[in-house]
């Protein structure tokens, strides 16, 4: 029914309701929006692929929830204005000059069919009542959309459609030409209604989204990542279980991405795996080669010992000087033969250090390998005769031997008269620490041979050698607490440079010896 009041007074059809709940808007944006639960929980000792596409899945369903959040409160305001607009036009077909042509009762089906309880419009001091039922006393919600904010639209939303009940709500809209105020009453369960139906096909949506784009990028990366990485791991497996068959080592794509750098770093580390275990098998069975002669030759020095031993009673002078340095020879090799096992287990014998004339001993090493009156190499020891360096005289003999035998292999080839072969032994204490060199004028290291320098079977510098000589040498070295290393320099030759510092001295054993307190 229609009732006009002119009385003057401006009564909102909330008067005896609670105060306004709150001024709710959004943005008139529109976005595509997303709601659902997340995926199913992933559970243990997934593969990779099932991760990957259960990550998909979720991620994709976060995005889309908070796609939703703003989507229902643009829904909301969209809808609200809706029932505004529709008012607006039953109040002009209402409120216009009585027309013959439209039945009796015709606000009622307009109301009926547009979802409105009643419409309240005050113009020229005239209020307009449309209603088709009794109105209530009270409302549940003030909606207010003449100030549309982000938050308090996103609030009113989610207030909208947890609410249960079917109470009125009243809606305030913007005012229309020529009218002062503009409200409409509508059903609280007709909005929650229409919230529940745009969040059922939000989520269905979502979840088709979901799992199309969770398909898509599932492929995809299963394509690009997965399968090589499974490739990967496959041959690692077979590499593993079987790392000398040629078959068990990768063949590397081509890819120019990180996948095919993971692939030609895994192809070489095999390749440098599969020949290091050759190396080891053959370093096992020249160990095994070299224990059984080791017992026959230890028989053999021992034997030459005795006889050795009997020169000592000849009065031939030329005898007598060269009998101790072929004894000593002798026990140096006997002393070689019983570190060979030692060495085998790849550990050196504790060194047992003394004061070593260094001068002397590169002496005893000039005799041993015949330098000093070699036809071809010129022989200098420019070490100081009062040079002492603490360190274990035979292991310190084997070091500056294994270099000088190189320097000599280095030099002793060739006729040309022209060409300087030189070999010289220099050296200087600074402190507590003694650093000699081991110096020629032969071709140098090869540049392929300095990586791996003091590595046995790898660090040769020379065609045909193993490069143990370099190897014991550092070892040695090592134990002692030095070290030593390639000096690098213009032209031809090599200089070795060994740095071996004295003991440390313990204060308190020494104060302890001397009868004094720690």
């Amino acid at each position: 029914m229609l009732n006009r009041a002119a009385t003057g007074r401006d009564e909102p059809m909330n008067a005896a309701g609670p105060e306004e709940s709150g001024r709710h808007a959004t943005e008139g944006a529109s976005a595509r929006p997303g709601s659902g639960p997340p995926p199913a929980r992933a559970t243990a000792l997934l593969s990779l692929s099932n991760k990957l596409l259960l990550l998909t899945i979720l991620f994709v369903m976060v995005a889309e929830v908070l796609i939703y959040i703003p989507s229902i409160a643009n829904f909301r305001n969209s809808w609200l204005k809706e029932k505004l607009d529709t008012a607006a036009l039953i109040a002009m077909v209402v409120t216009a000059p009585a027309d013959p042509g439209l039945k009796p009762g015709i606000e009622e089906d307009l109301l009926q069919a547009a979802g409105i309880e009643a419409i309240a419009v005050r113009t020229r001091g005239e209020r307009w009542l449309i209603s088709a039922h009794d109105m209530p006393e009270e409302v549940a919600a003030v909606h207010d959309l003449t100030e549309l904010k982000p938050l308090d639209s996103v609030q009113a939303a989610f207030g909208a459609l947890l609410t249960p009940g079917d109470g009125m709500i009243l809606v305030n809209g913007p005012p229309l030409a020529g009218t002062e105020r503009f409200e409409v009453v509508i059903r609280q369960a007709a909005l929650r209604s229409a919230l529940a139906h745009y969040s059922r096909n939000i989520l269905l949506l979502s979840l088709a989204i979901s799992v199309i784009t969770a398909a898509l990028v599932y492929l995809a990366l299963k394509a690009i990542i997965v399968r090589p990485m499974e490739r990967l791991t496959a041959s690692m497996l077979a590499f593993s279980g079987a790392p000398e068959d040629p078959g068990s080592l990768i063949a590397p794509s081509g890819r120019r991405d990180e996948i095919g750098i993971a692939e030609e770093r895994l192809a070489a580390m095999q390749r440098a795996l599969k020949e290091t275990l050759s190396q080891q098998r053959h370093l096992a069975d020249l160990g095994l080669a070299v224990s059984k002669i080791n017992h026959d030759l230890r028989n053999i020095l021992a034997s030459a010992q005795l006889f050795s031993d009997r020169l000592s009673d000849v009065d031939d002078p030329l005898v007598k000087r060269f009998a101790p340095k072929i004894l000593a020879a002798l026990d140096r090799a006997i002393g070689y033969t019983r570190s060979v096992l030692a060495y085998g287990q790849a550990r050196e014998a504790p060194p047992r250090r003394q004061l070593v004339a260094l001068r002397r001993l590169g002496e005893d090493v000039a005799d041993v390998l015949a330098l000093a009156g070699h036809p071809r190499i010129a022989w200098e020891n420019r070490i100081e005769p009062e040079l002492a360096v603490d360190a274990d005289p035979d292991q310190l003999f084997r070091v500056v031997m294994n270099l000088c035998r190189n320097a000599l292999d280095a030099l002793d080839g060739g006729d040309d008269p022209a060409v300087i072969r030189r070999i010289w032994l220099e050296g200087a204490r600074q402190g507590g620490v003694v650093t000699f060199r081991v110096c020629d004028t032969g071709p140098g290291v090869p540049e392929r041979a300095k990586a791996a320098l003091f590595r046995a079977f790898r660090g040769s510098a020379r065609p045909g050698g193993t490069g143990l000589g370099l190897a014991i040498a550092a070892e040695i070295v090592r134990a002692h607490g030095g070290e030593i290393r390639l000096v690098e320099r213009p032209g031809a030759g090599a200089v070795f440079e060994i740095e071996i510092p004295d003991r440390p001295v313990d204060l308190r054993a020494r104060r302890q010896a001397n009868g004094r307190p720690a």
